[in-house]
């Protein structure tokens, strides 16, 4: 073995006790001028606090009390012109030396005691703001804020200055939005080499909070788990501010690596809970519970987008899903989302539905694989450019056993109970022992082309749904700023109408997707026997259900003698049902609002060579009102009826003579100018009529109502 060289063993010894001796040089200078350095770091943040944020700090003293020990009372700061946003009695940190030598302090171990931070946002004014913005000097010179930039540095400032050891004292937050207000206060916190438990109390009582894991922040690894003593947890500003309940039984969050790449910022984390519970009148009407639910969620920022990347990953229950969002803000506002699960078993995705969720589903038993992909991208100063694909597809997929919901029911003859306001109509049975009921054959080639033009015109050529109308909906809805069109097939709203409720929530509207998915694709119903069934349970007014009680009701006909013109008048008033009388002047013909779209859908027939091609508004002149229903029709012309078929091809709108000043929606719609025939239609409605047809109607429904729960009970079936 070589034997090392006694003079590179000297050397060696000498820049080792040099390098001592600087150090303990540097300690002697930074202990000798601690306390000079500390003031001189003080005022630095107090101006940097000034001149960048606009806030005024204060610090009643500040003194070493130790080697590297700093004393702090009666600290406050003050947002210029805001509320007071944080006050601490008594702070009582270990600073490290040489990054104080460096110009910065960095905490080891804090004591505090009777603290209080209080955001507020009163009538949109904010005193934690500055929080959100550049620094003046930069904010002037660059115009624009780089949100990656701005994101790190305000991580980094929350987790650099929480300690590896922590005793706090009575350290209250609260939160106050106008008149809404949130406290929490934590009457005792510990952090002992990076672990945490704490106590927090509630807005006074209401419930008591422990937070406890590990919390090595400086070093971005965080692990720590929320829970509450005997209840769960549960903020009702959520409820008082968005109107809905959200509690669980623990939340846990990790933090596990923060890092700048390039001009992007890359959050990795985790966020889970047990027993989540969210109640929304737009999401169900009832509880929905979620026993399991995390997100391996990686955010990733970038100067003018926020994301949350591909390899994030949802957990739920049993299966998994990669979901892809990304939001960009500038030069233009542009929306995207995507989801890929992947092959799934079958079994696991319905065992995974959250409970209060997709009940007639529940407890259905399949086999085989599914796999479901969306891609959604729009850029919103082109919006008619939207991308929308979504699709569910299967290998080897079986239904074995149904639900509480039989999805063969339709294929005999069963009970249909219509629902109004969350209340049970009368029922009809649907079948051949029903008088009322009409077979398809029975139905006019008119009548069922009218329909389909005007709801459904590829019904027997799709799988239960028509990505071209939903692409269309989300575009209006988004134009319009308001849900103004669904993008239904005939599929969709015979499950509405046959197996859901009536509530306008996201879960019935994808329970109503899954279930015209399962019919559609697994061939439960042929088309010929859906739109049968439709015929006869659709609304077309008040209490009138199907085909053979709206002809009554309208023309006193049967649906075998009903005209084109009837037909086109019946499918116009699909979409809005109860104003089927508006449409009608007093004498019983139409009002001319309609007239467009009545040439709109007989031209669009006419062009598949189903009617012949006319000049007379295809029996528009030739509708009238049953007489003993005329001069009761209510006269309102704001009263819109509308039609998935005017939306989905307004280009086709043709321009009558008589109203080219209109604009498209009044030609479609009615409105503008009115006519002295409907001034004085006008004249000739009242109330006393209105109120008279009102009891009428309410005394026909109740014989209606009666009549058939007799001829049910005679026939055992209700």
């Amino acid at each position: 073995m070589r034997r090392l060289n006694p003079r590179y063993i000297r050397i060696a010894g000498i820049v080792l006790a040099c390098i001592l001796i600087v150090i303990l040089i540097s300690g002697f200078v930074a202990y000798s001028k601690r306390e000079a350095l500390l003031q001189k770091v003080i005022y630095k943040a107090k101006a940097k606090a000034r001149n960048d944020y606009n806030l005024d700090v204060k610090i009643g003293s500040a003194h070493f009390t130790g080697l590297s020990e700093v004393a702090f009372n009666n600290i406050s700061i003050v947002p210029d012109g805001r509320d007071s946003l944080l006050r601490i009695n008594k702070l009582i940190v270990d600073v490290k030396l040489m990054p104080l030598v460096l110009g910065d302090v960095k905490l080891s171990d804090v004591t505090l005691e009777d603290g209080f931070l209080s955001l507020t946002n009163v009538k949109g004014v904010k005193n934690f703001d500055f929080l959100f913005k550049k620094k003046k000097q930069n904010t002037e010179s660059k115009g624009k804020v780089d949100l990656a930039d701005l994101s790190y540095r305000l991580i980094n400032q929350v987790l650099y200055k929480v300690p590896e050891n922590l005793d706090l004292k009575n350290f209250s937050i609260s939160y106050q939005e106008d008149t809404t207000r949130v406290s929490l206060l934590a009457k005792t916190a510990v952090i002992d080499d990076g672990d945490l438990k704490s106590t927090i109390n509630v807005n006074n009582g209401e419930s008591t909070w422990h937070l406890m894991g590990k919390m090595h922040a400086s070093d971005k690894d965080i692990d720590v788990k929320l829970y509450a003593d005997g209840k769960k947890i549960e903020l009702p500003i959520i409820e008082k501010k968005f109107k809905a309940k959200l509690n669980a039984d623990t939340i846990t969050t990790r933090l596990t690596k923060v890092e700048k790449d390039g001009d992007e910022t890359r959050i990795f984390s985790y966020w889970g809970a047990h027993n989540l519970l969210i109640n929304h009148a737009g999401l169900s009407t009832q509880d929905i519970i979620i026993p399991n639910g995390a997100i391996d969620a990686n955010i990733f920022i970038g100067e003018n987008y926020l994301s949350l990347d591909s390899t994030s990953t949802i957990h739920f229950k049993k299966i998994t899903a990669h979901p892809f969002i990304k939001y960009t803000l500038n030069p233009v506002k542009i929306y995207e989302l995507k989801v890929n699960t992947g092959w799934l078993n079958a079994q696991d995705v319905f065992d995974s539905f959250p409970v209060g969720m997709f009940e007639s589903l529940d407890g259905m038993k399949v086999s085989g694989k599914l796999n479901y992909a969306l891609n959604f991208y729009m850029n919103k100063n082109q919006v008619d450019s939207l991308k929308f694909d979504s699709r569910l597809d299967k290998e080897d997929f079986k239904i074995l056993k149904f639900g509480k919901a039989d999805l063969t029911k339709l294929n005999k003859p069963f009970v249909y109970v219509p629902y109004e306001k969350g209340k049970p109509m009368g029922p009809h049975l649907i079948g051949p022992e029903n008088p009322e009921f009409t077979p398809l054959n029975r139905i006019p080639a008119d009548m069922r082309n009218a329909i389909m033009t005007a709801e459904d015109p590829s019904f027997y050529r799709h799988n239960g749904f028509v990505e071209q109308s939903i692409r269309s909906s989300i575009v209006t809805d988004f134009k319009e700023k308001k849900f103004v069109r669904g993008g239904s097939t005939i599929s969709m709203q015979l499950v509405k109408n046959a197996f859901l409720s009536r509530n306008k929530t996201l879960s019935r509207k994808i329970e109503e997707i899954l279930i015209v998915w399962l019919i559609e694709n697994n061939r439960l119903m042929s088309k010929n026997r859906m739109l049968e069934v439709y015929f006869n349970i659709i609304e077309w007014g008040r209490d009138i259900y199907g085909i053979h009680e709206a002809a009554r009701f309208y023309f006193g006909k049967n649906p075998s003698e009903l005209t084109l013109g009837e037909s086109i008048y019946l499918a116009s008033i699909v979409p809005n049902p109860k104003a089927g009388l508006y449409a009608f002047n007093g004498d019983g013909t139409l009002r001319r609002g309609l007239h467009g779209y009545f040439n709109l859908i007989g031209r669009l027939m006419a062009s598949k060579g189903l009617v012949a091609r006319d000049t007379s508004a295809y029996g528009f002149y030739n509708v009238r009102l049953r007489e003993g229903l005329r001069r009761a029709a209510p006269v309102d012309t704001t009263a819109a009826l509308d039609s998935t078929i005017l939306q989905q091809n307004p280009d086709a709108m043709p321009v009558d003579e008589p109203e080219k000043k209109l604009n498209f929606f009044q030609r479609l719609f009615g409105g503008g100018k009115k006519d002295s025939t409907d001034k004085d239609d006008d004249k000739i409605d009242s109330a006393e009529i209105r109120k008279q047809r009102e009891k009428e109607e309410k005394k026909e429904r109740k014989r209606k109502e009666k009549q058939r729960r007799d001829e049910l009970r005679e026939r055992g079936l209700f």
